[in-house]
């Protein structure tokens, strides 16, 4: 059966050619990457050629599909590599192989590509949101992003400030330009979000299965909890270790979601991932061990959103252009801030209030 639907695709695909052929030109490698997913990927995927477009029309690309060239520029983007120095869950941890934002980003795109395959969805897609989607967090975790909501009047939630990042922050106020279904799926990637498309629906999940293993792994590493502290009907489900669990998550996905204009989760497992999650905020996210220094990096950060506020002048010069083109100074100044890696904060904040000794 599938030799059979191999020779159909490929009929099809030769089919395709000609018509190119017909019309006196030869096809683009990015022509003949689109028709490919025409050819072979789901019925229910997003495909290149039918992408709903960008905020300003540009020339396409001759080699990469709309998806792939979103997922190159999120690499190459300033607030990409800033991920590296941004707090996942613990704050400034002794050793090595702690997560970061970015470990933590570079194991959603993998999780969210793993079942994309699986199921003949948009690789391209799920990889572009994936990395894309915590462009927008602040520095120190949850922590710099609860400081910036008290203190800002406009508020501040970093699903909505990613999708600011690549719209309007990056490329010195021009943005990336990405597509709609890679905006949507970095703008909904949270639980309460609902993505347009199914590789954001993906990436939705594989954020949650991503932090719930990582931080786990964590937690066990900082010596909060130890594996058998998992309440026994939850590893009954899914396992006892961090391999097992994920291994359990992605399989159950791609086993209830095959061939269904959904992705979904069985309700034995999403039981038990809602139980575990639970059972992490209870030992880990709100653990006093692990949360000792979140009141410093909260008065941090607002100490820092109030001073920019007051000296608008000390703003670097692309943040200071974004108000003088109309941007409220609130804005800007929750952009600056928010955007920062933990060192830089704290760098910054030594620099500006914590006096030094004379050289003389």
């Amino acid at each position: 059966m599938q030799n059979i639907i191999a020779r159909v695709s490929f009929e099809r695909f030769e089919e395709d050619v000609d018509e190119y052929r017909q019309k006196g030109r030869s096809m683009t490698i990015r022509e003949n990457l689109e028709l490919w997913e025409k050819e072979y990927l789901s019925p229910y995927a997003s495909l290149s050629m039918n992408s709903k477009g960008r905020l300003k029309p540009e020339e396409q690309c001759d080699i990469r599909p709309v998806f792939q060239r979103d997922r190159d520029r999120i690499i190459h983007c300033k607030a990409f590599r800033r991920l590296k120095d941004k707090t996942q869950v613990f704050l400034t941890p002794e050793g090595d192989h702690y997560r970061t934002r970015l470990t933590h980003t570079l194991e959603v795109s993998q999780n969210a590509r793993t079942i994309a395959k699986a199921l003949k969805l948009n690789e391209d897609l799920v990889e572009a949101i994936a990395l894309g989607h915590d462009l927008g967090h602040t520095p120190f975790g949850h922590a710099g992003e609860r400081a910036l909501n008290r203190v800002c009047p406009l508020g501040f939630e970093h699903s909505i400030q990613s999708v600011r990042t690549v719209d309007r922050l990056e490329k010195d106020g021009q943005g990336l330009n990405l597509t709609y279904e890679v905006r949507d799926g970095i703008l909904n990637h949270q639980t309460s979000g609902n993505p347009h498309t199914l590789e954001g629906k993906v990436v939705r999940f594989s954020d949650k299965i991503a932090y719930i293993h990582h931080d786990m792994d964590d937690a066990v590493r900082a010596g909060i909890l130890t594996e058998m502290d998992v309440p026994a009907e939850i590893r009954a489900v899914l396992g006892n270790t961090p391999g097992q669990r994920l291994d359990r998550f992605i399989h159950d996905i791609v086993t209830n979601s095959k061939d269904k204009n959904d992705i979904v989760m069985s309700d034995t497992v999403a039981d038990a991932m809602k139980k575990l999650r639970a059972f992490m905020f209870e030992r880990v996210y709100t653990n006093p061990l692990a949360k000792a220094e979140e009141k410093k990096a909260e008065v941090l950060m607002e100490t820092l959103y109030s001073h920019f506020l007051k000296n608008l002048e000390a703003l670097p010069e692309e943040f200071r252009n974004l108000i003088s083109e109309g941007e409220q100074k609130e804005q800007v100044v929750c952009d600056f801030v928010g955007a920062m890696s933990d060192r830089y904060a704290i760098s910054l904040y030594e620099s500006i209030f914590i006096p030094k000794s004379w050289q003389i």
